[in-house]
């Protein structure tokens, strides 16, 4: 899969394909149904699939403090479209200039003029330009007049719902990670690298791999079932808290994952963790002493529920 960054790494090579634009948050279900759709296209029209989407998410930049916790940041997103084989990805930077432009302008930069699109898919609620002008007559009247045609996304549904990024991130914040996992299509994960911490789990005994998540929101709060891929002889299962510490007076959201019956160093590895179970949420206790004690009842719950499951 080819990834363009920008607008301005647009090539002459680039024109010519069959795609759909949005934010992809999760590809979940329905976006691969979508790109199911580009596939077939792809194969009529013997062009590359390609994908826009926007970075930061558009939402994140006009409402920074309320946009919804991202299901994946870009490079798991990136990751995904790639298992699903999409050829390539047009990642555009959205600010002050994407914001700005016409709904007219948008369609003939970059959608005519930097990628040749042959083919569009779209959802029919679909809105984009200055102010939100544009919508999908204006792309279906356009391309008629230029020679693309414009199509509705396909409506994935499970339990008689459409799947959504939306109704994710809800399972996800209640703690319904099966039902997650159906509309994904797969486990719930997140990744990053294993950093150095202030090691204070190991002066409980609990020693704890350190994930920063490089969002400002997380969909998941509270401590977990995990199981962490990307190490050796992997996966492991584990224990898992994403929150901010409040026992400790943290601020930043980490996600901290204590590997059972592991202790091999991991230090800088890149991981994934699947989230299997939720267990409870984050509290703040009296002591040290008492978050030890919590955490052995914790870990003791995890081994319960993998053990009735018989995890691998």
């Amino acid at each position: 899969m080819e990834l363009i960054r920008g607008y301005h790494n647009l090539r002459p090579c680039h024109r010519g394909c069959v795609a759909t634009i949005g934010n992809f948050d999760g590809v979940h279900l329905g976006h691969q149904a979508v790109i199911g759709q580009l596939a077939e296209k792809a194969s009529e029209f013997r062009l590359p699939t390609a994908v826009v989407l926007f970075e930061p998410q558009p939402q994140e930049f006009f409402q920074p403090v309320e946009a919804p916790a991202r299901i994946m940041r870009l490079r798991d997103k990136l990751m995904a479209l790639r298992r699903y084989s999409v050829d390539r990805v047009l990642c555009l930077r959205f600010g002050r200039w994407l914001a700005e432009m016409e709904a007219g302008d948008f369609i003939r930069r970059i959608l005519i003029d930097g990628i040749g699109v042959r083919f569009l898919v779209v959802g029919d609620d679909f809105r984009f330009g200055r102010r939100r002008a544009g919508d999908f007559g204006l792309l279906q009247r356009v391309g008629q007049e230029n020679g693309f045609a414009v199509a509705p996304m396909h409506t994935f549904s499970v339990d008689g719902m459409r799947v959504s990024s939306t109704r994710i991130r809800e399972a996800l914040a209640a703690g319904a990670l099966e039902e997650a996992a159906r509309l994904l299509g797969r486990g719930f994960r997140m990744s990053g690298r294993v950093a150095h911490g202030d090691k204070r789990g190991r002066t409980i005994g609990v020693p704890t791999a350190n994930i920063h998540l490089h969002r400002k929101v997380s969909p998941v709060r509270g401590v977990y079932v995990v199981e962490v891929l990307g190490v050796e002889d992997g996966p492991v299962a584990g224990v898992a808290n994403v929150g901010t510490r409040p026992t400790v007076e943290g601020t930043r959201t980490l996600l901290e994952v204590h590997l059972l019956d592991f202790n091999r160093d991991i230090y800088g590895q890149q991981v994934s963790v699947e989230f299997l179970h939720r267990l409870r949420d984050e509290q703040r206790f009296a002591s040290f002493d008492a978050l030890r004690v919590r955490i052995g009842q914790d870990i003791a719950e995890a081994r319960a529920w993998l053990e009735a499951r018989r995890w691998r």
